[in-house]
């Protein structure tokens, strides 16, 4: 079958507060944006306040607080008819627990242990901790209590296994109930050593679902099942390398969807390519790493280093830092994995750092053996390099992590993808502040800006082998907006206010970390002048993540205080007025890559999301802050306002949104001229700065390095040959011949160029 493909996407996060019906009721906005595809977050039903629907507790229902089968069915009438597809996000690799009594299938394996229906669905190591499921969820104050036939800690509730408590034993001690149940409440600290049970790499409150059994799949999938059959178009995988078997899954899924356009969150390392399973591509964050990178001047690379080294005193390479990251998550975090896997080789005495050196020294996520070899062999080759008094161990172990369908290999490989995840994106990159634009999920900071002949045939690439892949600029998981990106992008290009401002925030830093110092300057550089608690909610986050001063479980109030004082100093301090200083050498650049980077990924090859508010300026930072509310109504009277005349680039944003608009439109209404991919050269003295495109009949134009390009003299006469007449959608003008790209973007930074 021939899966439909939307011409866009425009990513909702359905909450509480914007449900199902709300979605529905944005479907004629969507429309005259030109969206091809209403993009929801999950739409399970979730655990109860949960803003982003990634802790399903039942696969079987649609959540009622974001608006049940109603609320889907008015979404999906609504959608069609607008013209519009609709794609829904999936989390198969694990369900909710953090109540376990809103999770009927776990609260089921609580109560009854092995012998409940729903232990298949869970991957527990029914082996260890006596038999009994480990549940890290006690603080210091464990007062149990039995209470209307079930075990009470403050309002969490927990089943008691028949036979193991009657009225008759009223007076027993809560704790003496406990201990007959086929689970173990414990205190919240022994997670990482105990748990025994699978999770969302250190999520407690995810526990791992075992899709590899037909059976479980079927259960957990039957909903899913029909919306194909309901008017979904499209399913996006979550975490599809959490699972055991992804190419499995990802064949189930799309038998029970064949008509389904299929993408999966599947980070892919600079070179790696997608397996090849039965979807259309990625959710886009390999063409997120490519076009932040274009917009960055390669040049600078030399000067931001010995700044950022000599400023800092952090002269580790991105790699030791990743090293660095991944061997503390492995020794701190992921313990208990480590233990579990041990168990599998008892011929193997003492395997455990073997195993935690070879998931460190992975270079991609995982293996999908026999797939993927090579990122096996590679790793053990170097953990042995690095650790020689561990090379009897590795040996032993070879043959075993080689066996496809040996346990310890398929653990192998889901243990290096929650290694790589939580020690590279949520480690190392608030560690290694060098350019922390590209300290993105998917990107390369070791890669400080993609030279133009490289962008092109990445793209020619794209073109032959990813066509219908997602691309993407922001998610819901990005750590920083795109257009907090496009304006630390200008950085590579100001040197010299660059390098004064980041003098002046070490100058009046406190923070005995200058690295994480330096880190917040360019937050402060990108962000703008935010909100300041949004500010603070990220600093805290970002020193926390980096766990180098402070930690989520410690900590420390003095390395707290004077990150947030540097904030405070900025906002009303004596950092104010440079801030104010460099902001302005920012801005209107700034919006020059904005501008670029969008109508480049709208219109290169693969399927443009948008991300719910990104049609305008977008400040966001890491979540939750990039999951804040958007406001729909101005959005619709900003976008009436621009179809009436096209705008300003200004503050208002709005030149964004008319450039979103037409981009959107164009793919929609004439996709037969988005299928082909041919670089536009230019020539002339300012050919670099141009980058352009032809998709068989749309041209996309638009400036890189704007500020060199204004200190060079501009344009210059740098010109570009059109042999058919164009109408650029963004001015309404016609061109044909040699043109001037000076005169072509005299108005926006960027054209877009339809074959008249």
């Amino acid at each position: 079958m021939t899966p439909t493909v939307p011409s866009s996407t425009y990513r909702l996060q359905i909450t509480g507060s914007f449900t199902l019906g709300d979605a529905a009721a944005l479907t004629d906005y969507l429309r005259d944006l030109g969206v091809g595809a209403v993009y929801c977050s999950p739409l399970l039903q979730a655990a109860s306040g949960s803003d982003h629907g990634y802790d399903t507790v039942d696969p079987t229902r649609i959540d009622a607080d974001r608006g049940g089968e109603e609320g889907l069915r008015t979404l999906l009438a609504k959608a069609g008819d607008e013209g519009l597809g609709v794609v829904v996000d999936i989390v198969p690799n694990h369900l909710g627990i953090a109540e376990p009594s809103e999770n009927p299938a776990f609260f089921d394996v609580l109560r009854l242990g092995q012998e409940s229906a729903y232990a298949p669905w869970f991957d527990i190591d029914w082996a260890a901790n006596g038999g009994r499921v480990l549940l890290p969820v006690l603080g210091d104050d464990a007062v149990l209590r039995v209470e209307d036939g079930e075990l009470r800690y403050y309002d969490h509730r927990f089943p008691l296994a028949p036979g193991t408590w009657s009225e008759d034993d009223a007076d027993e001690p809560a704790e003496a109930v406990h201990a007959r149940q086929h689970y173990e409440l414990a205190h919240w600290t022994r997670a990482n050593e105990e748990l025994n049970y699978r999770r969302f790499f250190a999520v407690t409150t995810l526990a791992g679902v075992r899709q590899e059994d037909p059976d479980v799949f079927e259960a957990t999938h039957a909903l899913v099942a029909t919306l194909p059959g309901q008017g979904v178009t499209g399913l996006r995988v979550d975490h599809p390398d959490g699972l055991v078997d992804p190419a499995g899954y990802l064949e189930q899924l799309r038998a029970i969807a064949p008509d389904a356009w299929i993408t999966v969150e599947k980070i892919l390392e600079p070179g790696e390519e997608l397996p090849p399973w039965p979807v259309e591509g990625t959710t886009g964050y390999d063409a997120m790493r490519e076009v932040n990178g274009v917009f960055v001047d390669h040049e600078a690379e030399a000067r931001l280093t010995d700044l950022y080294r000599s400023l800092t005193g952090d002269r580790l390479t991105i790699a030791e830092h990743v090293e660095a990251g991944k061997r503390m998550v492995d020794e701190t975090l992921l313990p208990a994995e480590l233990h579990r896997m041990a168990r599998l080789v008892p011929e193997v005495p003492d395997a455990e750092p073997a195993l935690a050196e070879v998931a460190v020294a992975f270079d991609v996520y995982r293996s999908y053996l026999p797939a993927g070899v090579e990122h096996l062999d590679a790793a053990l080759a170097l953990a042995a390099q690095r650790r020689p008094e561990l090379v009897e161990r590795l040996e032993a172990l070879r043959p075993r992590l080689h066996d496809a369908d040996d346990e310890l290999a398929r653990r192998m490989q889901q243990l290096s993808g929650a290694t790589m995840a939580k020690g590279v994106e949520d480690t190392a990159y608030y560690r290694y502040a060098r350019f922390v634009a590209l300290n993105e999920v998917g990107g390369n900071p070791d890669e400080l800006g993609i030279p133009l002949a490289r962008f092109h045939e990445l793209q020619a690439d794209r073109q032959e082998h990813q066509p219908d892949s997602m691309t993407a600029l922001s998610t819901h998981d990005t750590k920083r907006g795109e257009d907090v990106r496009a304006r630390l992008a200008v950085l590579a290009e100001v040197g010299d206010d660059w390098e004064r401002f980041a003098r002046r925030v070490l100058e009046v830093s406190t923070v005995p970390n200058e690295a994480f110092a330096y880190f917040m300057a360019q937050t402060l550089a990108g962000a703008g002048r935010v909100e300041r608690e949004r500010m603070h909610a990220y600093a805290e986050k970002a020193m926390r993540e980096a766990s180098d001063g402070t930690t989520w479980t410690e900590p420390d109030e003095a390395f707290e205080a004077s990150v947030h004082a540097l904030v405070d100093a900025a906002y009303d301090g004596p950092l104010g007025d440079d801030w104010d200083a460099l902001t302005a050498v920012l801005t209107a650049p700034g919006w020059s890559n904005a501008l670029g980077q969008k109508l480049v990924q709208l219109t290169m090859p693969g399927v443009p999301d948008v991300y719910q508010g990104t049609e305008v300026w977008e400040d966001s930072l890491v979540d939750p802050d990039n999951r804040r509310p958007v406001d729909h109504v101005a959005l619709r009277a900003l976008l009436a306002s621009v179809v009436a005349e096209p705008p300003a680039v200004d503050a208002s944003g709005a030149a964004k949104l008319w450039v979103v608009r037409q981009a959107l439109r164009a793919r929609a209404e004439h996709p037969e001229l988005f299928r082909a991919y041919d670089p536009v050269a230019a020539d002339g003295p300012a050919a670099a700065h141009l980058v352009g495109f032809d998709r068989g009949g749309a041209i996309t134009l638009a400036t890189r390095l704007p500020v060199t390009l204004a200190a060079e003299g501009g344009w210059r006469g740098t010109a570009i040959t059109l042999q058919e007449p164009h109408v650029d959608l963004l001015t309404g003008r016609q061109h044909q011949g040699t043109l001037d790209v000076g005169e072509v973007l005299d108005r926006y930074p960027v054209a877009l160029l339809l074959r008249a």
